[in-house]
């Protein structure tokens, strides 16, 4: 069992389930999924750079990540439906909190000047966003292979109701956000 897992049943679930007044265990928030997006606009001139991305979200999320396609076409960008233009990872169970895990323990704090996550990105419904410049951050990926540097984009869903409870869960699950 994940360390995160072990976490999130013995310590975060209860003080969810004080806190916000759950009678029910199946009320108290948790983590769905993570999505992890990467897109290329550079990919409709350069395919491999498809290839790159790919190979690096595969390093970092520990899953073959598959390839997304343009839904509509778009004069001005030289794009045409079902081209391919990035990659994208879904991570669920063990492999999500172990991701998660390594996102906040490993990652974040490599960042330069890094004071926090902004506690703005949430959606409404507990869902938070997260957007890093370079994929350089994750330890698993070796800087003297990389390319290009990327950007790519961390989607966190949760069954939280609303984004007080979610930002408490993703809080004592150890999300460094800022003041």
């Amino acid at each position: 069992m994940s360390r995160l897992i072990k976490t999130y049943k013995e310590e975060v679930s209860p003080v969810l389930a004080k806190e916000f007044g759950y009678k029910n265990v199946m009320e108290i928030p948790r983590l769905r999924k993570i999505v992890v997006n990467v897109g290329l606009g550079e990919a409709t001139q350069n395919a491999h750079a498809l290839d790159a991305a790919a190979k690096d979200v595969a390093t970092i999320t520990g899953q073959r990540p598959v390839t997304t396609r343009a839904k509509r076409s778009i004069a001005a960008f030289r794009l045409r439906e079902g081209m391919p233009i990035g990659v994208m990872v879904t991570l669920r169970g063990k492999m999500m909190y172990e991701f998660f895990d390594r996102l906040v323990n490993a990652s974040l704090p490599r960042i330069r000047d890094f004071r926090g996550v902004s506690s703005e990105a949430f959606d409404g419904r507990g869902n938070y966003s997260l957007g890093m410049k370079e994929q350089i951050i994750f330890p698993e990926i070796e800087y003297d292979k990389v390319d290009k540097i990327r950007g790519l984009q961390v989607s966190i869903v949760t069954t939280a109701r609303n984004d007080e409870e979610g930002k408490r869960l993703l809080e004592l699950m150890g999300m460094p956000f800022s003041s």
